[in-house]
């Protein structure tokens, strides 16, 4: 049974990919069907209206700037600029300046035509077409056009407010004048105006969908024309300063198109931003059609595969029933023939099956109840074992009162040595100690040799409070110390010997320094003593290389191959062990 349902499952997922995959491919089919219809009528109307409009922007303003050639070229103009000598000469100079002046203003595009020289050039000046030179250079685009050299630049668009009508908003057409016969010499700036209301009404001719927004940037990217006067000199939020490219951005939780179109004259960049909402109605209409048919197509493929899929479904039930039945069959089932004969006989044999089954987890749950039965026993014997060391521990308390109340003092102290030996040592069958008690130990077994071999040896211990605070596996000090003693103090006969233990947290590594000043190693042998777990004679014929290889080995298990043992020795100077392994707190 367990099978069919997981066929009902492996069906399901088929058919759920059966669902999927058409739907994604019919969506994807319509994305790009939409995704092109809305780059042609981006790419086709609003590209071809933008660029239009920036051709009709550049022919304006080129027309004005054929205009600063013709004067930039006219003689009269910087003999004019010459200073005469008489006074009635130079009246008669701004005189005819102005009128050349004003002959220029009569083109539909040019406002006012104005010329900036030195006071010293000039007998006076109108304020209507002839201005000090101090005037320009309070203007913020002065040093451009100083630095151009002669070239014209064009000014944002700004406000002017002229002596006889007053506050206009214009855009100038500027260049420096230089005197003809020397270069170096600075006559004058010419500059001619141009009213905002010709790049107004270019742009006001242009029809895009509502919520659209068309500006002006100049080079860098600052807004030097827009509807809204508050962001003219801002920096535009531009996806792309590529003329004619068509890019999309997100401008405050809105999607937008955003399209170029080059004003070469100025150098300057028309751009249009569109909400992609607010495209046209051909893609809308095309969108809800795509979309009713995506919907009628899918809903006629689920129909077709619910039928397809419950026929296999239904189909995979009935072979898996039969399959249980000649299972069931083969496995001897009793009573089977005549089940088959009467009629529902087939769900009166999956009842039996399934009061097999129960009868079956019957059986294994008083399995479990037996397992853990006899677990108890075993932890109830474990206990009972615990009985030994009590009696060792009382019987050792026995013959130490008896070794007190005979005034053998020496006794007594080696039986209480002895005690706490095996009481550190067993430490209730944990594997982990605390550092103190594992030193403690280590200072137990020094005491007690130290009764055996009086007056040969000392030893010290140190042990700093972050590591008295970490814990150690057991047993792991004992070892190296009896080694210390043995192969190194007591092979030394010439003088006592001093063992000192020192445990320290350095970051987060715990780091016990055994050291002694007895007779020491060559390198050979100290480099054997933890590559090999074959016991390794001394020179004399005792002791071998078994504790310090095993507790190595427990170290690099419990706590990672970089902790562990070294050993450095030299002989005659005694040998230092250092052990190393994680700073863990208890």
């Amino acid at each position: 049974m367990w099978e069919g349902v997981v066929a009902v499952r492996r069906w399901m997922l088929v058919y759920g990919l059966l669902i999927f995959l058409p739907a994604c491919i019919m969506l994807f089919v319509y994305y790009e069907q939409s995704s092109r219809i809305l780059q042609e009528e981006v790419t086709q109307t609003m590209q071809q209206t933008l660029k239009q409009a920036g051709i009709n922007l550049n022919s304006r303003l080129n027309y004005v700037q054929n205009s600063s050639h013709t004067i930039f070229k006219n003689h009269k103009l910087y003999e004019n600029l010459d200073p005469a000598n008489p006074i009635i000469e130079r009246i008669a100079q701004s005189k005819e300046l102005r009128n050349l002046l004003e002959s220029v203003q009569t083109a539909p595009d040019i406002v006012r035509a104005r010329v900036f020289t030195d006071r010293a050039n000039l007998y006076g000046f109108d304020l209507l077409n002839l201005f000090p030179l101090d005037n320009f250079n309070e203007r913020p685009w002065h040093e451009e056009i100083l630095n151009a050299g002669g070239s014209i630049v064009w000014t944002g668009i700004y406000e002017e407010n002229y002596l006889d009508s007053g506050p206009v908003r214009i855009l100038s057409c500027a260049r420096i004048l230089r005197h003809p016969r020397n270069f170096e010499r600075t006559l004058g700036v010419l500059v001619l105006d141009v009213p905002e209301r010709m790049v107004t009404e270019v742009i006001s001719e242009l029809d895009f969908p509502a919520q659209s927004r068309v500006y002006i940037v100049d080079r860098n990217g600052t807004i030097i024309y827009n509807t809204e006067e508050s962001l003219i000199g801002t920096k535009a939020k531009l996806a792309s300063d590529v003329s004619g490219e068509i890019r999309e951005r997100t401008e405050n939780g809105i999607r937008l198109f955003e399209m170029h179109a080059p004003i070469r004259t100025a150098d300057w960049q028309l751009v249009l931003d569109v909400p992609k909402a607010g495209l046209t109605q051909r893609a809308t209409t095309l969108s809800q059609w795509s979309g009713i048919a995506t919907i009628a197509g899918m809903t006629v493929m689920f129909l077709i595969l619910v039928f397809i899929l419950m026929a296999f479904i239904i189909n995979g039930m009935n072979r898996r029933i039969q399959s249980v039945f000649k299972t069931i069959r083969t496995e001897g089932v009793e009573g089977l023939d005549e089940a088959r004969t009467t009629a529902g006989s087939d769900f009166n044999l999956l009842e039996r099956v399934v009061d097999h089954l129960v009868n079956r987890v019957k059986d294994l749950m008083e399995e479990a109840y037996r397992s853990k039965m006899l677990e108890r026993e075993a932890e109830l014997r474990a206990l009972q074992a615990q009985i030994n060391p009590h009696f060792l521990y009382n019987t050792l308390d026995t013959i130490n009162w008896l070794a007190i109340s005979r005034d053998a003092d020496d006794i007594s102290h080696m039986i209480e040595s002895l005690s706490d030996y095996f009481r550190l040592s067993l430490n209730k069958g944990k594997d982990h100690v605390s550092v103190v008690d594992e030193l403690e130990l280590a200072k137990v077994y020094l005491e007690i040799q130290q009764s055996r071999f009086p007056s040969t040896f000392e030893f010290m211990i140190e042990v700093d409070s972050e590591a008295s605070k970490c814990v150690i596996p057991k047993l792991t000090l004992q070892p190296i110390v009896e080694n210390a003693l043995l192969h190194g103090i007591r092979k030394n006969k010439n003088k006592i010997g001093i063992i000192s233990i020192c445990a320290e947290v350095s970051g987060d590594e715990l780091q016990i320094t055994i050291k002694d000043n007895g007779i020491g190693m060559d390198e050979q042998l100290t480099a054997s003593l933890l590559s090999t777990s074959q016991p390794s004679r001394h020179a004399e014929g005792s002791g071998s290389s078994y504790g310090l290889y095993n507790v190595n080995e427990r170290i690099k298990l419990m706590a990672g191959y970089d902790y562990g043992l070294s050993i450095h020795s030299r002989l005659g100077e005694g040998t230092r062990v250092i052990v190393r392994l994680k700073a863990m707190k208890e």
